[in-house]
């Protein structure tokens, strides 16, 4: 059974830092893409980050350069380090499993199945 659990959310001030960790099981981790996605209420579903079975990164505009996924195959784990965190960034965030063995999509269809979620929240 496949199953992906987040952790490491809370409430920081403008221009703090936050690490995201997602613990993976149930199936070959090393295969997939993974991704963290983050969802205001009342709005859809964003990517913000993806890492390929390569290793290969995208990042959303809106974060690049503050956010760094990271992936340790050995630990089947998932990480994004968010830095100079903004009011904007104020979301849930999920982690999410891709395609095996190729690239990582950008649509939230593409993907699944997906964690719980964990709050992060930003004040200014």
């Amino acid at each position: 059974q496949v199953e992906l659990v987040e952790s490491g959310g809370g409430s920081v001030q403008s221009g703090g830092s936050l690490r995201l960790s997602c613990a993976a099981s149930g199936y070959t981790y090393n295969d997939y893409c993974m991704a963290w996605f983050r969802q205001v209420t009342g709005k859809e579903r964003e990517g913000v980050a993806t890492i390929d079975n390569g290793g290969h990164t995208w990042t959303h505009a809106s974060v690049k350069g503050r956010f760094t996924i990271s992936r340790d195959d050995e630990e089947k784990k998932l990480y994004l380090q968010m830095n100079n965190l903004k009011p904007e960034d104020t979301a849930m965030y999920y982690c999410v499993r891709g395609p095996r063995w190729r690239g990582c999509p950008l649509r939230s269809t593409d993907y699944g199945p997906w964690g719980q979620g964990t709050q992060v929240t930003v004040s200014s």
